[in-house]
């Protein structure tokens, strides 16, 4: 995996997986989105490997890169 964007305000301090009861941590994941992929680092779940998107990243810049790629 190359290497993972970094996106501000989007750190696991406080966080813990529900099912697993285990702290969040920061780890890189593939996002695919129209048959672009992109390495991101997001909250993950060392137990499960779930993966949180904040609301605030869900909301702002996926949304506007869902927005850039549905324009091509």
């Amino acid at each position: 995996m190359s290497s993972a964007i970094t996106v501000p305000g989007t750190g696991a301090g406080g966080w813990r997986c529900g099912p697993c009861d285990e702290d969040m941590v920061m780890k890189p994941v593939e996002l695919t989105y129209l048959n672009s992929q992109f390495n991101v680092e997001l909250p993950t779940c060392p137990n499960c490997g779930y993966v949180l998107i904040p609301e605030a990243l869900a909301l702002g810049k996926m949304h506007q890169v869902e927005q850039l790629l549905e324009d091509k």
